[in-house]
């Protein structure tokens, strides 16, 4: 039986940044990956200074819907859904207060949607957002709020019953990218390479903070770094091809750290400790 997975991101280039690698291997290996990207991002800066002229930033949402294309295309998706909404910016900016914004649309009609493409699209695997304790952009945690409602909402006969017939989504997932494993591992190995890391700050930050004990599933990405880095590179406005996200060797990565960590948000069939895929209890 052919195996669906369902990504649920904010904006274009969040699908590149957060388990590209992942999405690579499954697609690769015959899994139907369908990507739902929430907003067309036109709220974000330009990040790219060779990608910082007027005629870009006049255009910014088309410009960055081509850019998610082509960044689908590398990672193998075979359907992309654009639900439309306006980027919301960061708290109590304009863009946040503009009533187009995603943050701002009544929850009940963006889980609508999502309840129709679940219940059409038929996915067994559905990756949203963690809480986002630390980086509460309004529409990262409306994508959170949204994936945990759509897992149940999505199986419900008695919810939105003109959206088609109920489907059981069997896990949801939320990519970690940073997890303080994955930081610290590859900062020692840069030390031990060049003496030098890009990660000093963020293991000075980490830290500072207590570990919280999740349920983590591990995924091996080996020889998909740099297709996923491809993909990340197609969003020329917000990545700079010189900067920090490309600091770190593609072949370091994939000696001492060749691996994509999600947490386990939900499951109607189990989990165990040590998993290593997103299928893992699905027949």
């Amino acid at each position: 039986m052919s195996k669906t997975l369902l990504a649920l991101h904010a904006h274009p280039d969040d699908e590149s940044s957060k388990g590209a690698g992942t999405i690579c291997r499954y697609a690769a290996n015959g899994v139907r990956c369908v990507l739902v990207t929430a907003t067309g991002g036109e709220a974000g800066d330009i990040l790219n200074p060779a990608m910082d002229r007027p005629e870009i930033k006049a255009n910014l949402k088309a410009v960055r819907e081509a850019e998610l294309a082509e960044a689908a295309a590398i990672q193998g998706y075979s359907e992309v859904i654009l639900l439309g909404y306006r980027d919301s910016g960061m708290p109590d900016s304009r863009d946040n207060a503009d009533p187009r914004a995603f943050c701002n649309q009544p929850i009940d009609e963006v889980l609508g949607k999502l309840v129709a493409i679940v219940r059409e699209e038929r996915p067994d695997v559905l990756i949203g957002y963690d809480d986002h304790e630390f980086y509460p952009h309004p529409d990262h945690l409306r994508v959170h709020e949204l994936s945990l409602l759509v897992f149940d909402a999505a199986a419900d006969p008695k919810l939105f019953p003109d959206s088609g017939e109920p489907w059981e989504i069997k896990k949801l997932y939320a990519p970690t990218i940073f997890t303080q494993d994955r930081i610290r591992t590859i900062h020692d190995a840069m030390l031990d390479r060049t003496g030098g890391s890009p990660y000093d700050r963020w293991v000075e930050m980490m830290e500072s903070r207590p570990i919280v004990p999740r349920d983590m599933t591990r995924i091996d990405v080996s020889g998909f770094v740099e297709q996923s880095r491809d993909a990340l590179r197609a969003h020329r406005t917000q990545i700079d091809p010189d900067g920090q996200w490309f600091a770190v060797p593609t072949d370091l990565v994939e000696e001492v750290y060749p691996w994509e960590d999600f947490e386990m948000i939900a499951s109607r069939v189990g989990w165990s400790s040590g998993e290593d895929d997103l299928f893992a209890g699905i027949e």
